[in-house]
């Protein structure tokens, strides 16, 4: 089956919005209040989300490259692989799970940022999420701590 990886438009909001909806309340802990319309407006305006659309032009997928200031803070990132660059909002449409698109979707944009001269990148997972622990292990991913940020708990990989 054919996917294209693209950076995500403005009409293409709404359909990321009710991808994000399909996730609510599951393992991430996402609610109606994260991620939203703004969440992905600020993603918008950076250039900073990244879509998967397959053969009928549906969004199946999405990726954000995030910039906290909380998290880039925490003293678990490596010193030495800096600058690096933040993966937020990771997700595949449930009927498209288990057919290898996250690792696509993410290699994708690990060229983006190799491009722009990132080091290395790294993503809070909700802990207890554990198919998206294996899932970026399988990538190479390492847990390098823990945190508690936005009132929840973290593994912290890079």
């Amino acid at each position: 089956m054919e996917y294209r990886i693209l950076l995500a438009r403005e009409s293409d909001r709404e359909e990321i919005l009710n991808l994000y909806r399909t996730f609510l309340y599951g393992a991430a802990e996402w609610t109606e209040d994260y991620p939203n319309m703004d969440t992905i407006n600020s993603d918008l305006e950076r250039d900073n989300l990244f879509i998967m659309k397959n053969s009928s032009d549906e969004i199946i997928a999405a990726i954000s490259i995030d910039k906290e200031e909380e998290v880039d803070a925490l003293p678990c990132w490596s010193e030495s692989l800096q600058p690096g660059a933040e993966f937020s909002r990771v997700c595949v449409r449930q009927d498209y799970q288990n057919q290898g698109l996250v690792k696509r979707l993410i290699n994708h944009v690990f060229d983006i940022l190799r491009s722009q001269g990132k080091k290395s990148v790294h993503i809070l997972v909700k802990t207890g999420h554990t198919v998206a622990l294996r899932v970026y292990e399988s990538l190479g991913f390492k847990e390098v701590g823990c945190c508690h940020l936005f009132e929840k708990d973290f593994i912290c990989m890079e």
